[in-house]
């Protein structure tokens, strides 16, 4: 029997079975990889996952809070895919007034974004490894969110597996509604396809309102930008905002 007041929230996903109890085949837009830590990930998360790493079991928690991960109650920015975190700790930095939500499955990134974090003195970065479309519809507010960013998201090339990108229609229609008015989702792309499905996405959902635009200037040349601009891909930059 659910005690608490409003609709029960369903399993967090990765948790669905069928009536007979076989796990159910779901289309991600990510792969979980290698989970081996470095040396050097292995002591950052030793010393800091305890206190910025939310564990995947608290968001079963009915009275789950995002303030009471973060201490405090500030405008939220949520991060899609930081991967090793090279942008999320230099971007956190600069905006001390938000609490950075980032999301990433990968766990040898986050203990590796967890030292980028660390470096750059971002005490308001906090890492979960839920599915982000998940997070979003289940645990942020409609309207609420400060901003919104997607830097070099899973191109997925094979055209067979286009169906598992994360910028598709219904994750444009979800991100928008939980953009306050007048927030911003920032994303950046290296592959040339990726992108033009990026705009003709984005460009039909009228809640959203922008384009492509000159690379952001706050957001920080990574490792991972470095090696498509090695091998000459163009990379994208889009600005849209809530309307």
């Amino acid at each position: 029997m659910n005690d608490h007041a409003g609709p029960v929230r369903p399993a967090r996903p990765h948790q669905k079975l069928t009536d007979d109890g076989r796990r159910m085949r779901e289309v991600l837009s990510y792969s979980r990889r290698g989970s081996r830590f470095t040396p050097t990930q292995a002591e950052a998360w030793e010393a800091y996952a305890a206190d910025w790493v939310i564990p995947d079991e608290a968001v079963d928690d009915p009275d789950f809070a995002w303030s009471r991960w973060f201490g405090r109650e500030a405008p939220l920015v949520v991060e899609i895919g930081p991967g090793v975190g090279e942008a999320t700790g230099v971007l956190a930095a600069g905006r001390p007034d938000v609490d950075v939500l980032a999301l990433e499955v990968w766990r040898p990134g986050v203990a590796a974004g967890l030292a980028e974090v660390a470096a750059a003195g971002a005490s308001n970065v906090r890492f979960c490894s839920i599915d982000a479309a998940w997070v979003l519809d289940h645990l942020v507010a409609p309207d609420s969110l400060a901003g919104l960013w997607t830097f070099f998201p899973d191109p997925w090339p094979k055209t067979r597996h286009h169906k598992r990108r994360l910028v598709d229609g219904a994750f444009a229609r979800l991100a928008a509604s939980r953009l306050a008015p007048g927030a911003e989702w920032r994303l950046a792309t290296d592959w040339a396809d990726y992108a033009e499905q990026m705009r003709e996405v984005l460009d039909a959902e009228p809640a959203l309102e922008g384009g492509e635009v000159e690379r952001w200037a706050d957001r920080p040349v990574t490792k991972f930008e470095r090696k498509g601009l090695a091998v000459d891909r163009t990379i994208t930059d889009f600005y849209y905002r809530r309307v």
